[in-house]
């Protein structure tokens, strides 16, 4: 059965190399001048998930510069979580004292999104997006301490777009166990669930959020919410469904072999078990990438250069990693030597000369 791989699209990956040096925000010309005002209330040293509070906020912004997304949904994304919200205790801003201090930073429309963001239930927002809400004009109603408040179709495709890189930018397995169903939460006392909250755990990708994703960018196509936004380049362009069963089905095959459940002598039985893995989710890159891999100890060149090419895509297309271990420009720097080394038709036969490979600029 052929295997679903994306050809390589140039342009994108043109914007995601750009996007590559930690220093890419600090020349962002919208994002650049509110930087000093956010790092000066320590985001770099509040733990995060995955990492920091820093490269979180770092993060999701970067995705969605890559998704092209306008200045004030890109600020929306560096600020989403300034004035804190249900999730999050990081208060950076007191949003009963400090509106106008963030709105002089950042204008009216783009502080008036991160007060809405901050202030409106998140998992009310993701369960009625995803459960059919959205009115027939885009708008969404929401309840909030017995009032109703209504979001506009621009409020919401923005909190869509943002939601989707705010998940996949911090999302892994210790979040599968401490928000167990969200956004049907089922919450579970620490004590009698010690192992869950053991940070940062295994560090498998996520084997349920996804779907969630893919959800969102599809509720982007509804007639009161197309065209508001550039449409992120998942999921071709927000139109493809992930099922529940194909996630979970592909993050487990691809977390046997990273951890070596597969008889280790012989290529054939890890190769197999990761191309399954692809056919489930052919939405993310590092399967694909560990698989170009294993076509290339196997001497399958073209077939390396194709998984390796269609990883360069998958990760071009989010800005963030979907297997944490590593960063997601490392993921890209690694796949870039694969596919190198496939096009070269070049390889280290020994396993200490892999120490040695460097990509060729």
């Amino acid at each position: 059965m052929t295997l679903p791989l994306h050809p390589l699209d140039q342009t994108l990956f043109i914007r995601a190399q750009a996007l590559l040096d930690d220093e890419w925000i600090t020349h962002d010309p919208d994002l650049a001048p509110v930087l000093p005002t956010v790092l000066a209330r320590n985001v770099g040293q509040d733990w995060h998930k995955a990492g920091t509070f820093r490269h979180h906020l770092v993060g999701v912004a970067r995705s969605l510069t890559l998704w092209q997304q306008p200045r004030d949904v890109r600020l929306l994304g560096l600020l989403h979580s300034v004035y804190g919200n249900s999730f999050v205790d990081l208060v950076k801003f007191d949003p009963a004292s400090e509106r106008a201090r963030l709105r002089e930073l950042v204008g009216a429309p783009a502080e008036h999104l991160v007060y809405l963001f901050c202030t409106q239930s998140r998992t009310q927002f993701v369960q009625r997006v995803l459960g059919g809400g959205l009115a027939a004009d885009g708008s969404l109603a929401l309840d909030k301490d017995g009032q109703r408040h209504v979001l506009t179709p621009d409020e919401v495709a923005a909190f869509i777009v943002v939601s989707m890189a705010d998940t996949i930018e911090q999302w892994f397995s210790w979040q599968d166990d401490i928000y167990s169903r969200f956004p049907h939460v089922q919450h579970r006392p620490q004590g009698v669930h010690w192992a869950a909250s053991l940070w940062p755990g295994p560090m498998r990708p996520t084997g349920r959020m996804l779907h969630q994703i893919a959800g969102l960018g599809q509720a982007l196509q509804h007639s009161g919410l197309k065209g508001l936004l550039p449409v992120p380049p998942v999921f071709a362009n927000c139109t493809q469904h992930l099922s529940v069963a194909a996630e979970a089905a592909a993050t487990s095959l691809y977390w046997s072999v990273i951890q070596q459940d597969q008889p280790l002598v012989d290529l054939d039985v890890a190769t197999a078990v990761l191309e399954q893995a692809v056919r489930h989710n052919p939405w993310v890159g590092e399967p694909q990438m560990v698989l170009a891999q294993l076509y290339l100890s196997a001497g399958r060149g073209d077939d390396a250069r194709h998984a390796a090419q269609s990883a360069l895509q998958c990760f071009s297309a989010w800005g963030n990693s979907w297997d944490k271990r590593v960063q997601w420009d490392a993921w890209v720097a690694w796949t870039r030597i694969l596919l190198q080394s496939a096009s070269e038709g070049e390889w280290p036969e020994r396993l200490d000369k892999l120490n040695n490979v460097a990509l060729k600029v």
